[in-house]
């Protein structure tokens, strides 16, 4: 065994974390041959028509993978806290997961750390890969930082910068990220192992940004923006959650669904929200010119290209998006 293993190996890791992004992570732990001793994720739930108890990502990676998985409704839970010391952790690694308390993120020797998918301190919160497209921003980044007792706040130990293109939305820059944040985790678990982190205080910044849960009415979209913030707006929650609006057809107001738009400046005399069609496009006026959507979804309907939709269903001509 080499020497770099041999400290990999020195590490107890307990690892945390719940959706498809934290698996990177974890994955990359195991590429590594760190030995992580556990994992905690979220408890099964139902979802889908038939309410169907559904596991996380990280527990069906973990179970595949043959690690033990805790998954406790209570972080509090005595039970579960003798379960968690059983483990024996000097580290523990917390990628989307939920806020710890103190006698969690505490208990380990060296203590625990978390992967942010942002350049700390801007975009603390659920949702930064979100609200980095929504703002329009053309960088972004991965953080990991040291848990302290509030939320994205604790110092930092490594970041990486990471360009936000004009073709991205929150799906391909979501995987962009969980493949750079797995590295950086890895970087982070060595430094520690060889007992040689260098942290740093997060600045404080007067203009913070926030990056708070994407609620339903956070994704409904405002035709009186820009014609770049309603573009950025639309990128920035595809593919899921999705931008939604509503326009009325033949007296029903009816909820699209847009995950896919192109911009084109120009001046008009157009009301706003105004839609005009043909048998292949559909475009909306704004307030700098037409914005064109290319993949939406109606009610009961899949996801499609605008092209295809518009072969079986006929918009009304007077309709407004609202």
């Amino acid at each position: 065994m080499n020497m770099s293993s041999s400290e990999n190996k020195a590490l107890r890791i307990v690892f945390m974390g719940t959706p498809d992004f934290a698996v990177g992570s974890l994955k990359a732990l195991l590429q590594a041959e760190f030995n992580v001793v556990g994992v905690i994720t979220a408890p099964d739930r139902p979802a889908g028509r038939g309410r169907k108890l559904q596991e996380s990502a990280v527990k069906k990676f973990a179970l595949e993978k043959e690690i033990l998985v805790l998954q406790p409704t209570n972080l509090k839970d005595d039970f579960f806290l003798k379960e968690l010391e059983q483990l024996n952790a000097n580290l523990q690694v917390v990628v989307a997961f939920r806020m710890l308390p103190k006698v969690v993120w505490d208990m380990p020797q060296n203590g625990t750390f978390n992967l942010h998918a942002s350049l700390l301190p801007q975009y603390r919160g659920a949702a930064p890969i979100n609200w980095a497209i929504m703002n329009g921003e053309n960088e972004t980044g991965v953080t990991t930082f040291f848990i302290d007792d509030k939320i994205d706040t604790g110092n930092i130990i490594l970041q990486e910068s990471e360009t936000i293109l004009p073709t991205d939305n929150a799906g391909s820059l979501h995987d962009r990220l969980m493949e750079k944040g797995g590295e950086l985790v890895v970087e982070t678990c060595k430094l520690i192992a060889q007992g040689n982190v260098d942290t740093t205080i997060q600045k404080h910044i007067t203009d913070i940004k926030p990056a708070p849960k994407i609620h339903k009415e956070t994704c409904k979209i405002n035709w009186e923006d820009s014609l770049d913030d309603i573009h950025d707006h639309i990128r920035g929650l595809s593919p899921y959650p999705g931008a939604w609006t509503t326009f009325v057809q033949n007296g029903e107001t009816i909820v699209l669904k847009v995950f896919s738009s192109s911009k084109e400046a120009m001046d008009h005399d157009k009301e706003i929200g105004t839609l005009m069609m043909d048998k292949t496009s559909l475009k909306v006026a704004v307030k700098e010119g037409l914005l064109a959507l290319l993949e939406i979804q109606l009610p009961g309907k899949r996801r499609m290209a605008t092209r295809e939709v518009l072969r079986g269903f006929q918009f009304d001509l007077n309709a407004k998006m609202r």
